[in-house]
């Protein structure tokens, strides 16, 4: 059954699903409430407000704009969480080949599960913190983008995700509308990391008076070495 308000809110981002498409989001929704039954994912929980706050908002996102054009887009969603914004990247558009990093295994379970029940391919989870997977080498300077929706200042974001992203990527940070003073306070570490702003994007989710805003940040130089640094500092002592 497919929602007419959720189908005119993405129809209003220039987002189509097919059928099959809405029902993987259905099923998402009902594995969500059932898990989040017996753990903490999400504060959100009502079906309308799921649609709104969680899937139309992870699918704000220019694809174009990230992809050049490319048929094979290659994302890691660093903090995940419950999914958000990765997993509905990944319905919305099957050709990406999404990783999901989270730190909690508990969390890296449910995403297993759903993506299992749903017959998602080319999605995988990796369970690790942000600092450690960004020396991996195996995860390092290897995405064409890496997105996060996690609760962390923008300094601290940009050392978590643009060691993943390869020179001539983005990272996306999603952020509420009020973000002046924290693109101030990142500028320094945009620059260390190897990034550039290239574009703030500011907007109300549909329907609604919600402010929010998407940081795209190019990757323009390979990150130093010696980030990012070890666990617990970037969110301590941001680089400023």
């Amino acid at each position: 059954m497919i929602n007419e308000t959720f189908k005119n809110n993405l129809n209003s981002i220039g987002v189509e699903l097919t059928d099959r498409q809405y029902e993987q989001f259905d099923m998402y929704y009902k594995l969500l409430v059932e898990w989040n039954s017996f753990m903490n994912l999400t504060g959100i929980t009502d079906y309308d407000e799921v649609l709104l706050k969680h899937y139309v908002d992870s699918l704000v996102l220019d694809i174009e704009k990230i992809g050049h054009g490319k048929k094979e887009i290659s994302l890691i969603d660093v903090g995940t969480g419950a999914g958000f914004p990765g997993l509905p990247l990944k319905i919305a558009y099957p050709q990406l080949n999404v990783v999901l990093l989270d730190s909690l295994n508990k969390r890296v379970k449910f995403l297993n599960q759903v993506i299992e029940d749903l017959g998602l391919t080319g999605i995988e989870t990796v369970h690790s913190r942000a600092e450690d997977g960004g020396r991996n080498k195996d995860l390092r300077e290897h995405f064409d983008v890496s997105v996060s929706r996690a609760v962390a200042n923008l300094a601290t974001l940009v050392e978590y995700n643009l060691p993943f992203v390869k020179v001539g990527g983005y990272f996306v940070a999603y952020k509420s509308g009020d973000i002046d003073e924290e693109l101030v306070n990142a500028k320094k570490a945009v620059s260390v990391l190897g990034g550039t702003i290239e574009e703030v994007k500011k907007f109300q989710l549909p329907g609604t008076d919600i402010d929010r805003s998407l940081v795209y940040i190019k990757k323009v130089k390979p990150t130093s070495g010696k980030f990012p640094r070890k666990a617990g500092l970037p969110s301590k002592e941001p680089v400023a």
